[in-house]
């Protein structure tokens, strides 16, 4: 009694998810069409390891003082601090500055893998989740940044989310930065500031003008009563921003407060570039567009930010509709690569969120949600004879064919749950009666299934397809693979 009271329970840590096969099929052939679209535009793949040291991945978690805040460290033998990577693009840079008289320049490459986050979960949030991102090394050109845009609604398109499901939305830093300085707001002393504008932005989508109004302003309540203060800026600098926030990059309005702003505008004339360059490659508005409201959180971007969003709602945990909002972003950070160089090194790069995408796609319907066939089960009838049936599931193997032994020791009908569970499409049966006639019997499984399914022709299918029949041994492998064909 005592060793029973002291088991150990198993559950799974919070932010964390367990994977099933299903899901595990359906991120390898989401990913596999990612990967064919960054290979069409001429970029490479590239792995780095999970744990970089921390000073490698630098100060850049959101919100964030100190690099072990935000990420899971530990000290390693040598006292040197290690950290589980928070995103794909630090490591890369890291392995661009100790390889950079090696690569290519421009150094265009594409990583898929995990990454980790050590922070409160909470729904949607996870501790560990999937990245795929492309990054180009050593171009300034606004060239290519507009690229990564046209490249992330070709992959979106290529996964099946129509035209006017989607836009990828781009903005620049420096249009950011030219923002704060037009209304007086540049310097260390003004960060904080600066944050609660920037979130201010951020919220344009979901609050519109004048709930950004409100939070540039003394503050906005919400349906629910709860106050969030503003970031207090009088009447001229809120209009500066909403001025900015309301300009049409084709018209060329809402830019006049940049003028005293050099950095503002060189966002602009970064922008102007970018809309040129998709305009002349058949990228209308409706699928990337200028839109001065995305912010990107973290601060190693220096230029062009990107963010590809979904448009479609979807029901929230109370049954709400709500749009399903970003999938990926990304944008330019010079400054990353030098920072292990001494000098800036041109970059841009674009991350989407493997998990969030999945589950967009799985709300469209666009994941293939039907039965992977799972292997043919070869049964054991007679446990002596344990080397015969692993014979016909070598043969079967060497042919091709998925088959596997049953190693349990159920008798029958508990192995052919087994190989229902196992969703085979044939089950192999041999018993002493058929081995002295030199025989099998070839069990097909996905006939209950198929009339299950109250086909319109049940007799035509029984006719043409037994359930179970008798095949000489010699003829097992070419009889099984007839069957699986037919599927």
């Amino acid at each position: 009694m005592a060793a029973k009271d002291q088991k150990l329970k198993a559950r799974l840590p919070r932010g964390l998810a367990d994977r099933t096969a299903a899901d595990i099929r359906a991120t390898e052939r989401m990913v596999a069409t990612i990967r064919q679209v960054y290979e069409r535009y001429g970029f490479e793949p590239v792995e780095t390891p999970l744990i970089e040291y921390t000073d490698a991945l630098g100060k850049f978690l959101p919100d964030q003082d100190r690099p072990n805040e935000g990420v899971f460290s530990f000290q390693d033998d040598d006292e040197q601090w290690l950290s589980l990577r928070y995103d794909l693009t630090a490591p890369l840079a890291r392995y661009v500055a100790e390889n950079f008289d090696r690569l290519p320049k421009p150094y265009r490459s594409y990583r898929n893998g995990w990454v980790f986050r050590n922070e409160k979960p909470g729904p949607g949030r996870f501790r560990q989740f999937m990245q795929f991102d492309a990054d180009t090394v050593g171009a300034a050109s606004p060239a290519a940044d507009a690229e990564m845009c046209m490249m992330m609604a070709d992959a979106i398109e290529a996964l099946g989310i129509a035209r006017g499901q989607y836009v990828v939305k781009v903005n620049s830093r420096k249009v950011l930065d030219g923002v704060m300085e037009a209304i007086g707001l540049s310097g260390d002393e003004n960060a904080g500031r600066r944050l609660t504008v920037l979130r201010a932005i951020d919220k344009l989508d979901r609050l519109g003008i004048e709930g950004v109004r409100l939070l540039l302003g003394p503050g906005r309540k919400d349906e629910s009563g709860d106050f969030t203060k503003g970031a207090g800026l009088d009447e001229a600098q809120v209009a500066t921003v909403l001025n900015v926030l309301d300009f049409d990059i084709e018209r060329a309005e809402g830019t006049a407060d940049f003028a005293t702003s050099p950095t503002g505008q060189a966002g602009r004339e970064e922008l102007d570039a970018i809309a040129s360059l998709l305009i002349a490659a058949g990228y209308d508005t409706d699928r990337v567009r200028i839109d001065p409201s995305v912010v990107r959180g973290l601060e190693y971007y220096t230029g062009p930010v990107f963010e590809a969003e979904l448009l479609f709602e979807i029901p929230n945990e109370k049954g709400q509709p709500v749009v399903f909002g970003s999938v990926g972003g990304g944008g330019r950070y010079d400054g990353l690569v030098g920072r292990f160089r001494g000098e800036d090194v041109p970059a841009t790069g674009f991350s989407i969120g493997v998990s969030r995408l999945q589950a967009a796609l799985n709300a469209l319907g666009k994941i293939d949600s039907s039965d992977v066939s799972g292997p043919v089960v070869v049964t054991v009838m007679e446990p002596e004879r344990i080397g015969d049936y692993q014979r016909m599931v070598s043969d079967l193997r060497k042919a091709g064919i998925a088959a596997e032994l049953y190693l349990g020791s159920g008798r029958f009908g508990a192995q052919m749950k087994y190989a229902d569970r196992r969703k085979a499409p044939l089950a192999i049966i041999q018993g002493g009666d058929e081995q002295a006639k030199g025989v099998v019997q070839i069990k097909d499984l996905d006939l209950g299934k198929k009339l299950s399914q109250g086909l319109a022709d049940n007799a035509a299918w029984r006719e043409e397809r037994p359930g179970q029949f008798e095949v000489p041994l010699a003829d097992l492998v070419p009889a099984v693979r007839r069957l699986l064909d037919r599927d």
